[in-house]
């Protein structure tokens, strides 16, 4: 069967740089850092003082208070994403088949805070006091369900759950489905809140996490002085179609969606395989689906987060599969500025890539200071950068060993 073209026409984000795709894109290209003191709780006895939180967002305004009650905070966050990339696609779901309409929607860990909570709650009160609404909030596939129940999109509906790799799973899933011929219109992305007492306390305890209290020197992925990454919430929504779809109804095309690669280290349940062997058979397995040679890529949005092992890892990686072009390439890590988000990443950072190749400019990775040999790459350093972009790719790397990699093409008509 002829594959089927695969287009992005509607997108949303709610990032700790901004709480729409418009104003975290504009404070991406600017280069503004999202980090700063934790607010959410108090962190007088805990090691981990920074994070990269959501900024004055209106959750009951947007959603509704007694609706957002129910949900955990990655729900809250994911349906509006959601809502954003729903208006901005112009879908009008009345002239839809809904049975050929789709989700495919992430988080990592699901809903953390309520986890707390709850437990708090069921200490002091009996277990037996707890919300109805606890189980239906923490489960990580409650933000695919409120969305399809929310359109009314009643094809698949699924979560994918890799880590820090399931926003771009869910992007290359969902990007397969409608290329396969299984559905029309697909919803996908990814959203986490795990700003919480214990989230954190698990992270910093394995030593993921940074302990600088220095907004500007906490989340500094390829510079030599990184000591870890910095915990970022938010979420990423994209609105997929096939081309033939998007054109019949007029749509605007952000981009086009050519390759996904997805694959497993088999190696350690947290530490990445030698020298990014898995991440970089991922990155070539996209380059072999979008059939695009390793010089046809002008930019990589970078997993970049800011750990030691991660960045010379993935710096190797893309070595590997880009040989001599990998000196030519620009990789930057947009985690420089909203934090680690961890099962939203992926989807936060293929909007930021499709943006970037739409317009022409690279964001860059700021507070870069201190050279790594490990880590030779242009990473765009501190500025953004105008640029002829036509092809980029987007990397996840999750815990448990999973690589996914998306290839975007720039959309010319």
């Amino acid at each position: 069967m002829e594959k089927r073209r695969v287009v992005i026409t509607g997108m949303g984000a709610v990032t700790p740089i901004g709480n729409t795709t418009a104003d975290s894109w504009a404070a991406a290209k600017a280069g503004v850092c999202g980090v700063g003191p934790i607010t959410r709780y108090d962190t007088q006895n805990m090691k981990v003082k920074v994070a990269a939180e959501v900024k004055d967002l209106d959750v009951d305004a947007l959603l509704g208070k007694r609706e957002s009650k129910r949900m955990d905070r990655f729900t809250q966050l994911a349906l509006i994403s959601a809502d954003q990339a729903m208006a901005d696609s112009g879908l009008d779901m009345e002239r839809e088949d809904r049975d050929r309409c789709g989700v495919i929607y992430s988080s990592g860990i699901g809903g953390f805070q309520t986890i707390g909570d709850a437990y708090e709650r069921g200490s002091q009160r009996g277990f037996d006091s707890v919300s109805p609404f606890m189980i239906p909030m923490i489960i990580a596939n409650m933000a695919a369900g409120q969305m399809a129940i929310r359109y009314q999109m009643k094809g698949m509906c699924s979560c994918v759950v890799t880590a820090c790799a399931s926003g771009t799973n869910a992007l290359g899933d969902a990007f397969r489905h409608i290329r396969d011929g299984y559905a029309e219109v697909m919803l996908c992305g990814g959203a986490e809140a795990a700003i919480t007492p214990l989230a954190m306390g698990g992270f910093t305890s394995m030593k993921a996490l940074t302990e600088c209290q220095d907004p500007g020197r906490a989340s500094i992925p390829f510079d030599a002085e990184r000591s870890g990454f910095v915990m970022g919430e938010g979420a990423g929504a994209l609105v997929l179609e096939t081309l033939e779809h998007a054109r019949a109804r007029g749509a605007r095309i952000y981009a086009e969606v050519i390759g996904y690669g997805a694959n497993c280290d088999a190696h350690h349940i947290t530490a990445t395989a030698p020298g990014g062997a898995g991440g970089a058979a991922c990155m070539a397995q996209a380059l072999a689906d979008a059939g695009i040679a390793p010089e046809d890529v002008d930019y990589i949005n970078a997993h970049g987060t800011s750990t030691p092992m991660n960045d010379s890892c993935e710096t190797q990686a893309i070595h590997t599969t880009f040989g001599p072009h990998a000196d030519k390439l620009m990789v930057s890590s947009t985690k420089s500025m909203t934090g680690h988000l961890l099962g939203a990443a992926g989807a936060v950072e293929a909007v930021f890539t499709a943006l970037a190749l739409q317009e022409g400019f690279v964001p860059p990775t700021i507070g870069y200071q201190t050279p790594d040999p490990a880590c030779d790459l242009d990473i765009v350093p501190n500025q953004g950068r105008k640029a002829d972009l036509k092809i980029a790719l987007s990397n996840s790397l999750g815990f448990g060993g999973h690589n996914a990699a998306i290839v975007l093409k720039k959309w010319e008509g």
